[in-house]
């Protein structure tokens, strides 16, 4: 197991930031970590790194417990954090290199080599940073988070502010490394998630909510409230519709009605039994896959 956390809770004052968070991320796997503004994600990801301490609860990493003074169990790690800390005046190999010094490295010139190819700064590496683009330099924080060949990368909105150009090559540079990295990935972008990973965390102030494969959000079983798609040769009415145990709101597409349920029910059953009791001919009943923003928007919206 690359990281585990263990009834991780963090309080601000009175603010309750994180409430006993339980969740493991295996060798290998590419994460995305979601939840709203203020969910608790980045605080979350600063006590792995070991940048703030937990109030409660323990984090180990590959399976070895730490605390924020452990410093040895950081060369394991690489962050990328949302507001990336660069210095401007600084030209990129002078930054690698300070900061491959800051990991003792033997053999810093050969490690910055590397970096600048895996995270395509070739073209722009005698350049000072403060002259590169958003992307570029976006391309730098990875190149110094991956400076001491960590095992683990995680990496907080890394794609924030990008155009879809940048987007689309940080997007499949991330796809690279992860290839032999354990990747957390905290984005706002859905869509960027359901391309990139293969599975999701969701927080919501400061809870877990849910934890599951891409596959699951798919075929719905992270999902909150179901929606299904009926069919029926006969015409049926609205009102009727409403009236089976079960369903929230219905909606009529052409020939179909969509049936959205109330919270954890399957409505399938109570549909067909509708139909044979009012006897009609049901043409067809299945499950609506959803997409990742309509699980989020049910888990992370009104909850208490």
């Amino acid at each position: 197991m690359s990281i585990e956390t263990r009834n991780i809770s963090k309080l601000f004052g009175k603010q309750r930031a994180l409430d006993n968070i339980n969740m493991s991320v295996g060798k290998g796997e590419l994460v995305g970590f979601l939840g709203p503004n203020g969910a608790g994600k980045s605080t979350l990801m600063k006590i792995i790194t070991g940048y703030l301490p937990a109030d409660s609860g323990e984090v180990l990493v590959n399976n070895k417990k730490i605390s924020a003074q452990d410093l040895e169990y950081k060369r394991d790690i690489g962050y990328l954090p949302e507001h990336n800390p660069l210095y401007p005046d600084l030209y990129i190999k002078e930054y690698l290199e300070m900061s491959a010094g800051f990991y003792g490295l033997n053999n810093a010139k050969k490690r910055v080599t590397e970096m600048i190819e895996l995270t395509g700064l070739g073209i722009e590496q005698h350049k000072k940073i403060r002259a590169l683009s958003k992307g570029y330099r976006q391309r730098v924080g990875l190149a110094q988070a991956l400076i001491h060949d960590p095992s683990i990368l995680i990496l907080d909105e890394p794609t924030t502010g990008l155009d879809p150009n940048q987007l689309e090559e940080i997007r499949s540079l991330i796809r690279e490394i992860s290839r032999e990295k354990t990747v957390i990935l905290s984005s706002h972008i859905m869509q960027e998630v359901e391309a990139v990973c293969n599975r999701v965390i969701i927080i919501n102030k400061g809870k877990l909510v849910a934890d599951g494969g891409i596959s699951e959000i798919k075929s719905g079983n992270l999902a909150q409230k179901q929606i299904v798609v009926a069919e029926f040769k006969e015409k049926v009415d609205k009102l009727q519709l409403l009236k089976i145990k079960g369903i929230q709101n219905v909606s009529r597409s052409e020939n179909t009605w969509q049936l959205e349920s109330e919270t954890g029910i399957d409505i399938r059953p109570a549909v067909y039994d509708f139909a044979v009791k009012n006897n009609l001919t049901l043409l067809t009943l299945w499950q609506k896959q959803q997409n990742l923003e309509n699980v989020f928007q049910q888990l992370t919206q009104n909850q208490n």
